[in-house]
């Protein structure tokens, strides 16, 4: 009942905001605006309700629990073994369970002895990627409504779904080590941070970069979820950048409207301006299961940059929604200047579950660099419960020792950006029309084995054809691997090795970062 209010609701919202804005019954209406609010009010107030009831219905059932106990959600009525599809499998595998048998993949004992030593990629056999996953949102869920709502039975309240399968017809067809890479589809933006002629325009232009980074890297607000990788699970990639396309002056535009739609190269024109072109090399590994930990890293050697992150995802059932917190943080070195910027990344929320499932993007982050003074703090701002913008951002960039805000933004992160400098001019980046540059790959038959798409090959071919069951059989045996080479190790004693990541203290640095290679320069103050 609940979420049939919820859609005829929604249907009330649709058909007022499709009126025209003015005439005898128009959208602006100060009754129908009225209605829109109350109408949205009196939903979340019911859904509080119905959280309540639930809660209190459990209590009844469990007698009185002590302060602080997490209350489960009510129990299913329904037998665990007929009602688990489309992935939603076991939480927990038992020692009984038998992977699915699926052709093509590589078995157990053969997987575990695979090479760990660092393996140096040629950037000559990746070439400019084919692949067009390109990903429809969830829609209306009401046919997987039954999946879902039985996956909420069995969590609680702020529990963490590390552990926890969830159905595979909300997986993006890529893994989450490539949706890192997708996060560098403006590598203009990313080269030309070192390009700033000052300390102040080197940390705007970080600012930018970083911004403009989630439209791509998070397909809008899509609500899908990358593979969770294997660990040792990598993935390679690298992006041609012309050098005529790459901005080297200070911000000069006081109205830009984004930046132009250049046609892409051609493999045969991009081989012949070699010279002419700045490459930028990404590198990504699952360093760890339990907890899930990446780390990615990616240079630009003709311009002495690089930046390296680790990032562990921590997701979390919160109600109707599901929230994932990214703990990290990542370091971005321009050895030309000297210069470090230490940044975090926002929190993810996976909203209206039960509904039309859509993501938005939430928290504070703070860019710093200790040798210039200058900082920035970003604020993705989640939709208050009616009325104000959906995936808002604004942001502040300062200079810490006189205190005074250089540059001041705010927008969308997947759709318009406003810059307002201290000197008055304003300029505009329009994500929708930015160039976005294609990774180049190498093909599948030149992949290790344990890189990301050749890894989940079987599962990306199945999602494509829309054959879940199919998929979903795919995922299982390469999580069931997993967890049976988890328990050998354990059982042994025998610690995991990483290929191209090595831990320093809290966090994961690749293995041969370009400061270790390029000695940092010392410009003259």
């Amino acid at each position: 009942m609940m979420s049939h209010a919820e859609g005829q609701q929604r249907d009330l919202i649709r058909r007022i905001e499709c009126l025209p804005t003015s005439g005898h019954l128009s959208s602006l209406d100060q009754d129908l605006l009225m209605l829109k609010a109350t109408s949205m009010a009196t939903m979340n107030c019911l859904n509080d309700c119905f959280h309540i009831l639930q809660l209190q219905h459990a209590s009844h059932q469990k007698g009185s629990l002590p302060s602080g106990t997490t209350i489960e959600w009510l129990e299913p009525k329904i037998s665990l073994s007929n009602h688990y599809k489309n992935g939603a499998d076991q939480p927990f595998a038992t020692e009984q369970s038998k992977p699915v048998a699926v052709p093509e993949e590589r078995p157990v004992a053969e997987s575990g002895l695979l090479a760990r030593e660092p393996e140096e990629i040629n950037a000559d056999d990746e070439i400019e990627d084919t692949c067009d996953n390109k990903e429809d949102d969830l829609g209306a869920v009401e046919e997987q409504r039954s999946v879902i709502l039985h996956l909420l039975s069995q969590l609680k309240l702020g529990m963490d779904l590390t552990r926890v399968v969830l159905p595979t017809f909300i997986l993006e067809k890529r893994s989450l080590l490539e949706m890192y890479a997708d996060f560098m589809s403006h590598p203009d933006l990313f080269i030309a941070i070192t390009n700033g002629a000052t300390a102040e325009d080197r940390m705007i232009r970080f600012v930018e970069y970083y911004l403009t980074s989630f439209h791509e890297g998070r397909k809008g607000a899509i609500a899908k979820k990358p593979y969770n990788p294997i660990i040792g699970e990598t993935f390679h990639c690298s992006w041609r950048m012309p050098k005529s396309e790459v901005a080297s002056s200070v911000f000069s535009s006081s109205s830009t409207q984004g930046v132009t739609n250049h046609a892409p190269l051609s493999e045969e024109s991009l081989n012949q301006v070699g010279a002419d072109c700045y490459t930028v090399r990404f590198v990504a590994e699952q360093v760890s299961h339990h907890p899930p930990v990446s780390g990615f890293y990616a240079e630009c050697t003709e311009r002495k940059m690089c930046v390296n992150a680790h990032v562990w995802t921590k997701s979390k059932f919160l109600g109707m929604s599901i929230g994932v917190t990214m703990v990290g943080e990542g370091i971005l070195s321009l050895l030309e200047h000297g210069e470090e910027y230490t940044f975090s990344l926002p929190c993810a929320y996976a909203r209206s579950i039960l509904t039309v499932p859509w993501v938005e993007l939430g928290g504070k982050v703070s860019v710093n660099c200790a040798k210039t003074g200058y900082s920035a703090s970003i604020t993705f701002h989640t939709k208050p419960f009616y009325g104000g913008k959906l995936h808002r951002v604004t942001a502040e960039v300062k200079h810490n020792i006189t205190n005074t805000v250089v540059c001041k933004v705010q927008g969308e992160w997947n759709s318009v950006l406003e810059f307002t400098y201290s000197n008055g001019e304003t300029k505009y980046v329009d994500l929708t029309k930015l160039t976005v540059t294609k990774k180049r790959v190498r093909p599948l038959e030149k992949q290790d084995p344990f890189e990301s798409r050749r890894l989940w090959k079987n599962v990306t071919d199945s999602l494509r054809e829309s054959e879940i069951d199919k998929a979903t059989e795919h995922k299982h045996t390469l999580e069931e691997r997993q967890r049976t080479e988890e328990r050998h190790r354990t059982e042994t004693g025998t610690p995991w090795k990483t290929k191209y990541f090595t831990k320093e203290g809290d966090g994961w640095v690749y293995h041969k970062p370009l400061w270790k290679i390029i000695p940092t320069t010392q410009p003259a103050e």
